[in-house]
């Protein structure tokens, strides 16, 4: 099972900030990713970068483009995770691993990812017509 560990700072990280660079927090952070890598469970990771960027919205058919990334919203999202694991309760202990609660980090989300088995066959079917080649990458998820 695939899931997303996306961590939701209460504020932005001193590392993206006037506040001064906290090295033992970015340490616990590295020994972090290094230790899900090692055991094997880590698929992808990285960290979404402070600078301005979009919200594009759909309403009625059209799009409108406003500035972010946190412009209209006060949740932050300073990143993600991607984990192959077992089960729900495998990623949540991964998630508890993680060094929140030292000075910036405040709540890390766990979302299960759509595996090929979540979707009905009918769709599966019309999304290997309408999109062959993204379909083969697909197919290979659990």
């Amino acid at each position: 099972m695939r899931f997303m560990l996306i961590p939701r700072p209460s504020t932005i990280e001193p590392t993206h900030s006037d506040a001064p660079f906290d090295e033992a927090v970015f340490i616990a952070q590295m020994k972090f990713n290094e230790e899900m890598h090692k055991a094997g469970v880590l698929i992808a990771s990285e960290g979404l970068s402070p600078s301005p960027g979009a919200h594009v919205v759909f309403k009625d058919g059209k799009s409108t483009v406003k500035d972010g990334p946190y412009a209209e919203t006060k949740e932050l999202i300073g990143g993600f995770y991607v984990l192959e694991v077992k089960s729900k309760e495998e990623a949540i202990e991964w998630a508890r691993r993680y060094p929140g609660g030292m000075g910036n980090d405040d709540v890390m989300e766990v979302r299960p990812l759509t595996g090929t088995g979540d979707i009905p066959p009918e769709l599966v079917t019309l999304i290997e017509k309408v999109a062959p080649s993204w379909s083969q990458t697909f197919k290979t998820r659990p």
